[in-house]
């Protein structure tokens, strides 16, 4: 298993509990909570590995123009 794909899921293990703890807070519904935190977080995480990707391929870029591949 790849160590983005792992980041990404224990970072959506903490966001689902934070999400789902500030959402019950301010609403008192569980049910609430549950759809915030099944929506937010869960459209975060996908924007988190595509955002750590993204990284990974822009330092990619940067190393091969300094050594003059690119």
């Amino acid at each position: 298993m790849s160590t983005d794909f792992i980041k990404t899921m224990t970072y959506l293990a903490v966001h689902l509990t934070v999400a789902f703890t500030i959402g019950y807070i301010i609403t008192g519904s569980i049910q609430i909570a549950g759809l915030i935190t099944l929506i937010e977080p869960c459209a975060n995480a996908v924007a988190f590995f595509f955002h750590e990707k993204a990284w990974k391929w822009r330092l990619r870029r940067k190393s091969e123009h300094e050594l003059g591949l690119a």
